[in-house]
């Protein structure tokens, strides 16, 4: 069994063995002419069911023909122009080469004498990040699995630095467009859930600066502690952003940490035309950005940034065989002192050679080419009569809902809205997510491929339509 180690040894049978998967996920990428192939649970559990994890193949090829059968062909496929579901993009084949660098030589980047390079390439991307917001030269930060782990450490920090014993008394102020893992977060940090409080969003979905104040004045009034407040910058389900310099001004004046959530809209740091939508983030206390979503970059690529680096020793543990409180002052850089995670995946590298290949520039004229077909289809979908569509978007997002001509009960509207968006998944045809908003269930478009064109989406409401009226068609059938 040594012939699988990957050491020196075996260098040839590693070029053979990865040179063969990528030619079959090559192969896959080439030939798939739609997202899905509509596979249901019931029929793919057997295949999955059936294989005897206690048995091994014993040869790479008879492996990855198995894996044919039970993952490749039926996967949801990103890249595809008719995945226009949820925050996954497709990925940039630099970030991809970065990906198989990093599996293969498995770096830690807990500490220096696991990574050594990798820990300096990492700390370097973070320093480029806040400089991008504008943090600050005592900003710091570091890497993590994603914008719900970067939520709980900045907020993590925001407890500790409100030196408030009494948990009870802490508030968190969060929009309801925010995303869930604030009420996450807070359940987490030992908070109960009264120590949430949700803020009313206005008509184009963005967090209410007056209700903002009013909630943090009788925060004051009642003798409570104002914890944080998250602003979101592109909120999941509409790409909203708060009014960042309004609230950065009212955590000034009430003396509260100011985290935002740009785990979305983290791509207009690297935007030539739309950076200004970001202006205020540059005084928040600490940033989320999730690489993975608008800097085309393979799962997962996160990281928490914060404006005083100081204040990222309240996640620091000192531990004799890893990182002993000695190695601080010998002024060896471990990340471990900054994070949440232990063993940790060089997935900074991806971004790295992302950089190093395309650019800032070219991440940014991406993310700008789906905000541009976003705000087209936008206009396409106010310009048909068979769709509502809520709110003119901000980034890439789009929420609508199908309404028919001759049917006006709201919730048989809905059915024939979840009807349809089945409908498509399980025809393969394309993607779309789901959401609810004012109580009705509405569908999303979440459009991060630059390859989709407006025929896509024309083609695509018109699936829908067909769905929804075939679904109105037979319940109207059965009431005859």
């Amino acid at each position: 069994m040594r012939s699988h180690l990957l050491n020196d040894t075996t260098a040839e049978l590693y070029r053979s063995s990865v040179t063969e998967g990528i030619e079959r996920v090559a192969a896959k990428l080439a030939t798939t002419s739609r997202p899905f192939t509509g596979v249901s649970p019931d029929a793919l559990s057997p295949t999955v069911d059936a294989v005897n994890l206690d048995e091994p193949l014993h040869d790479t090829i008879a492996a990855l023909d198995e894996l044919e059968d039970v993952y490749l062909r039926d996967a949801v496929y990103f890249h595809h122009p008719r995945y226009l579901a949820h925050l996954n993009c497709p990925v940039v084949i630099p970030a991809v080469l970065g990906e198989a660098v990093l599996s293969a030589v498995n770096s830690s980047l807990d500490t220096w004498d696991q990574s050594a390079g990798g820990t300096l390439i990492e700390r370097k991307l973070i320093d480029w990040t806040a400089a991008r917001i504008g943090l600050g030269p005592a900003a710091d930060g570091v890497f993590t699995s994603g914008g719900s782990q970067s939520n709980l450490q900045a907020l993590l920090l925001a407890r500790e630095e409100s030196k408030t014993e009494d948990l009870a008394r802490l508030r968190i102020f969060a929009s309801e467009a925010g995303h869930f893992s604030v009420q996450k977060s807070a359940k987490l940090l030992g908070l109960p859930p009264e120590c949430v409080v949700t803020i009313p969003v206005d008509q184009d979905k963005r967090m209410r600066a007056l209700a903002l104040a009013a909630e943090l004045e009788r925060c004051r009034a009642e003798d409570l502690v104002p914890m944080a407040v998250v602003a979101t910058a592109g909120t999941t389900d509409f790409g909203s952003i708060d009014p960042l310099p309004e609230i950065a001004e009212l955590c000034a004046q009430y003396d509260t940490w100011m985290h935002v959530d740009a785990a979305y809209g983290c791509g207009l740091l690297a935007s030539r035309t739309r950076r200004d939508r970001l202006d205020g983030i540059e005084r928040a206390d600490s940033v989320t950005v999730d690489y993975h979503k608008s800097f085309f970059q393979p799962v997962s690529s996160s990281a928490v940034l914060v404006r005083d680096g100081a204040t990222l020793r309240h996640a620091t543990y000192h531990a004799e065989y890893l990182n002993p409180r000695r190695t601080v002052a010998e002024r060896i850089p471990n990340q471990v002192d900054k994070s949440l995670q232990t063993t940790r995946r060089f997935d900074a590298l991806k971004l790295w050679l992302t950089l190093r290949v395309m650019g800032a520039d070219g991440i940014g004229s991406l993310f700008d080419e789906v905000c541009d077909l976003t705000h087209r289809a936008w206009e396409v979908l106010a310009a048909d009569p068979r769709f509502d569509v809520v709110v003119e978007p901000s980034l890439s997002t789009l929420v609508y809902r199908y309404i028919p001509a001759t049917v006006t009960d709201p919730a048989e509207i809905d059915r024939a809205n979840l009807y349809a968006r089945k409908a498509l998944f399980a025809s393969g045809d394309a993607v779309v997510a789901g959401t609810k908003t004012g109580g009705r269930q509405y569908l999303k478009f979440t459009l991060l491929n630059p390859e989709t064109t407006l025929d896509d989406i024309r083609a695509v409401l018109d699936l829908i339509a067909g769905h929804a009226e075939q679904y109105l068609g037979d319940i109207l059938d059965r009431a005859s």
